[in-house]
């Protein structure tokens, strides 16, 4: 018999969800740097049919009718209304995920594939977790770690020990954006662990570096600790003008594991050393995810990630900025009162 396919739609076809490399100049980035796009990672499983595609921006609608050869609207309701579609990526700037999502829940689309951060509010992440699954909606959001490999193989090797009882860890990197950047590390922190942030300590770094996304946006990095469940503390160094590689540490009783992109190096105490290379050139994460989210459409299992987790590392980046409010005070989640009500003001 006949595998289905899928008809797919892309709300915001700029630099991650259409692959558009004017839109990649803009920002001063490649889109080859990047682990996928919606675009790529869509048209390339045998499974979907990308139909169509929205952006209010006329240049990348006609970019994009000529690699998709699909319909493009300039209003993604439009397209929405207009289009019988299965799975729907949103990869427009953060605080319109909202809205996007549940209007995507409420049309029966059986698959939100949707951009990182979740939301701006914890608010509107919780409502657009509730909204799925009242429709029955797969919603995945972007966090590409959760798809790769190596990071799936971290999270095996210190589930079965092999670091012994850990004892610290560590996340870096340069350019600040909690929000933005922030989020792919803490969370990916909260995977290979397999432990909750129970709570954080943080500054904030004011000192006002320009958002590549525009002046709307304020996405601050800083400084801080988070107490995992164990009372495992993992410390944070993200200035905003940071001239560092991105890195996660994370030390055991036996030995240590450092991830700097993709690929992870093992060092032993006992002197043994092991490197897991990138493994990019088999597959991107983002064609990984949409693989994974075609299993899952087609009965094979639960996806691996489900959005309360993307929930959780929201709530996480929220309690920084609480912190910061507090002169660094510690702050517990699940956050309670007005600290709920922050908005973070991410792209």
């Amino acid at each position: 018999m006949t595998e289905p396919s899928y008809r797919a739609g892309i709300i915001g076809l700029g630099f991650i969800g259409g692959g558009d490399q004017v839109s990649g100049d803009a920002l001063g980035q490649l889109v080859s740097d990047l682990d996928g796009t919606h675009f790529a990672a869509l048209a390339n499983n045998s499974r979907v049919e990308l139909v169509a595609g929205s952006s209010r921006d006329f240049g990348r609608r006609k970019r994009f009718e000529q690699r998709a050869n699909a319909r493009t609207y300039s209003d993604w309701q439009q397209m929405l209304a207009s289009e019988k579609l299965d799975i729907v990526s949103v990869a427009t700037y953060a605080p319109q995920h909202s809205k996007m999502v549940i209007a995507c829940a409420e049309r029966g689309v059986k698959a939100i594939y949707c951009e990182k951060p979740i939301a701006t509010r914890l608010s509107d992440a919780e409502l657009m977790a509730d909204a799925c699954r009242q429709s029955g909606s797969l919603l995945a959001v972007n966090h590409n770690r959760r798809f790769n490999p190596n990071y799936i193989r971290l999270r095996e090797l210190i589930s079965d020990g092999h670091l012994e009882k850990l004892t610290s860890a560590t996340l870096q990197w340069g350019s600040g954006r909690l929000g933005n950047v922030g989020t792919h590390m803490i969370d990916t922190i909260r995977m290979v662990t397999s432990r909750e942030v129970v709570a954080v300590s943080a500054m904030l770094d004011l000192t006002g570096r320009p958002d590549c996304r525009g002046p709307q946006f304020r996405d601050p990095g800083g400084w801080g600790m988070m107490r995992l469940e164990d009372g495992l503390i993992v410390t944070v160094d993200a200035a905003d003008n940071a001239c560092v590689p991105a890195r996660i540490t994370v030390n055991g009783t036996q030995g240590r594991a450092t991830t700097g992109g993709d690929e992870v190096t093992l060092d032993f105490w006992d002197g043994q050393t092991e490197t897991w290379p990138s493994v990019r050139h088999d597959a991107s994460s983002m064609d990984r995810a949409v693989s994974e989210i075609i299993t899952s459409l087609d009965g094979g299992g639960a996806f691996s990630c489900p959005a309360d987790e993307s929930v959780r590392t929201l709530e996480t980046i929220i309690a920084f900025h609480a912190s910061h409010a507090k002169n660094a005070a510690w702050v517990a989640l699940p956050l309670q009162g007005s600290d709920r009500e922050i908005e973070i003001h991410s792209g």
